[in-house]
């Protein structure tokens, strides 16, 4: 058996401690440093999961040479300068989502990745889920998909930044729910028109509802429809999902194990394997790349598609308009080759003959 990989972790506010209760449970890791802007918030949350000895620090300069990959737990502002800073120093790193707060920012570390030749991945936990997996396999027994839908419908009140956001559930939900189906349909989203709203009994300032519908290149439509702010019958955080194919359909509530009929009415049997869950799934799926040299789900050339696809949704709803993703993701490659501050990174962008061949070759 290979060593465990050594760990340094970055962030130790709330989702900081989901990861050390995860990185604790993994054989195949071992956490050596925990970084965090407050060293006491670190050095406190290190000591409540069992890890007096653990060395803490404000940077991961301090900490990187006893490391062999990072996982960026910071708020989304940071991941670009966490994660370029880490790959800059040689380490892999799994960062939590969104990669980053806009397409341009994620480009710029598509670009970063390239150049460190370090695997850039994100935690995309909605991947990973058993049941989720089993509704995966059940669609592609299915055939090609007409349409995939997901509801998703609940009432939080979590104070704080969400509240004054100018589209919380868009901005800080959706991309779980989009991210999901590009991996459903396994296309590549071309266009979306969204139309946002905020019912009158909102507690959220901005929109917190939105119904947005999807076009992919294979033909298939996804339709999303969500709010933050229904009380009463509530769906799961993964949603509710079904997806209607040539061969039948299949429906999946979220949490349970979803059900699937052919058109022939016969039933197909779900399928939950025994496999890590969630941000375990993840981290499992990190350590496996970073050591085969695989590619992920997630990586970031990837991923940064599910990040246009909200920042698409986005600009429909302000505009009323159907949005295409490759002219977000080329505007967006135009900004940041704009206002890259590495000459390096630029370089690297401005060598890209095109940007959507560059993301899904």
């Amino acid at each position: 058996m290979p060593e465990p990989l050594r760990i340094l972790q970055v962030g130790a506010g709330g989702m900081g401690h989901a990861w050390l209760r995860t990185i604790a449970a993994n054989p195949d890791v071992r956490l050596v440093g925990l970084v965090d802007l407050d060293t006491g918030l670190a050095r406190r949350a290190a000591d409540e999961h069992g890890y007096g000895d653990l060395p803490v620090a404000a940077a991961i300069d301090e900490l990187a040479a006893s490391a062999e990959a990072v996982i960026d737990v910071t708020v989304p502002a940071a991941h670009p300068i966490v994660s370029a800073t880490a790959l800059r120093f040689g380490l892999p790193v799994l960062s939590e989502k969104p990669l980053a707060e806009t397409v341009r920012e994620g480009l710029q570390m598509v670009a970063a990745a390239e150049l460190s030749g370090k695997l850039l991945m994100v935690s995309q936990s909605r991947r990973y889920f058993r049941a989720g997996n089993a509704f995966a396999r059940q669609i592609a027994q299915l055939g090609p998909v007409g349409t995939l839908v997901c509801e998703f419908y609940k009432a939080p009140h979590f104070g704080g930044f969400r509240e004054v956001m100018a589209e919380p559930l868009l901005v800080d939900m959706a991309i779980h729910q989009f991210d999901l189906a590009r991996k459903l349909i396994g296309s590549a989203p071309v266009s979306v028109y969204c139309d946002s709203y905020n019912p009158a009994w909102s507690w959220f300032e901005g929109n917190a509802a939105a119904n947005a519908v999807f076009t992919f290149a294979n033909g298939t439509r996804f339709a999303f429809n969500g709010s933050w702010c229904a009380p009463g019958l509530e769906t799961s955080w993964n949603g509710r999902w079904r997806a209607s194919a040539a061969g039948g359909t299949a429906y999946w509530d979220g949490d349970n194990a979803p059900a699937a009929e052919l058109t022939s009415g016969e039933t197909l049997v779900a399928e939950l394997l025994e496999e890590p869950e969630e941000i375990a799934g993840s981290l499992a799926e990190f350590v496996a790349a970073v050591r085969s040299g695989t590619v992920p789900q997630s990586e970031v050339h990837s991923n940064v598609i599910s990040v246009a696809m909200v920042e698409a949704a986005v600009q429909s709803a302000a505009t009323g308009a159907p949005v295409r993703i490759a002219d977000v993701l080329t505007a967006a490659h135009a900004e940041a080759i704009a206002t890259a501050s590495d000459t390096a990174v630029r370089a690297c962008l401005e060598g890209w003959p095109d940007v959507l061949k560059t993301l899904e070759p």
